[in-house]
């Protein structure tokens, strides 16, 4: 009988759950298009066109070059440049398909619609089109900008990634602050070089990190807006 409560003691403690994989992550909140880390420190993110650079003639590919080496020594602090490739989604295409062959009254053209959706389905499953997107990080660590941290100081934060830094309202809207003049002079500087950007926005920023960490899951269940979220207190 012993025996048997004992199996069955250590049955319940192995269903115990296990640590959150948020304990593991870097980001402690993504709040008014920021995304705020457990070290106290800002991150700005932009999403950045492209250009076919080689249909481009010699002289704009020399214009190009020198506008993006003029950008780089602009430049007072580091970024990040990070490309992403992901399954092409074509689910609002075929949804504005499929409204339009509600609305067809002709026969003909409503099936060939339907032939046309299916043609398409198939032509991106088979053929693994891969959508590519560039991204700019824009970082902005207070405690560098203000010489208040110390090496211990960082060094600690290092061994104890949960130590979040509550920033109060004030502290943060002036951090804020200095992050946007850094995003603004990133925007002149890939304006100069015909790029257009805008900066992710606090539901853009849950989509993409979303996607980083679950990119398979994503494709299966999709994010729903933060306005429609339920937070329990």
């Amino acid at each position: 009988m012993q025996k048997h409560e004992e199996m069955q003691s250590k049955k319940l403690a192995g269903s115990k759950p296990g640590v959150p994989s948020q304990r593991y992550l870097d980001i402690s909140q993504i709040k008014e298009d920021m995304v705020v880390l457990k070290d106290g420190t800002l991150r700005a993110v932009l999403l950045v066109s492209s250009i076919n650079f080689s249909l481009k003639s010699g002289d704009e590919q020399s214009a190009i070059v020198q506008a993006y080496m003029q950008f780089l020594n602009s430049l007072t602090f580091p970024i990040q440049v990070v490309i992403q490739s992901r399954p092409m989604n074509i689910d609002n295409y075929l949804s504005r398909l499929s409204k339009q062959e509600l609305n067809q009254k002709n026969e003909l053209l409503k099936r060939q619609i339907q032939d046309y959706k299916s043609y398409v389905k198939r032509l991106v499953e088979l053929a693994d089109i891969m959508q590519k997107r560039f991204y700019i990080v824009i970082p902005y660590d207070p405690f560098n900008e203000q010489n208040q941290k110390g090496f211990f100081d960082k060094m600690g934060a290092i061994f104890k990634p949960l130590t979040t830094i509550m920033l109060t309202e004030e502290r943060f809207k002036k951090n804020k602050a200095a992050l946007m003049l850094r995003v603004n002079n990133v925007l002149s500087g890939l304006q100069s070089m015909s790029l257009s950007a805008i900066q992710l926005d606090t539901q853009s920023l849950i989509e993409l990190y979303y996607t980083v960490y679950n990119p398979e899951l994503f494709e299966t269940q999709r994010m729903i807006d933060i306005d429609e979220l339920q937070v329990e207190n």
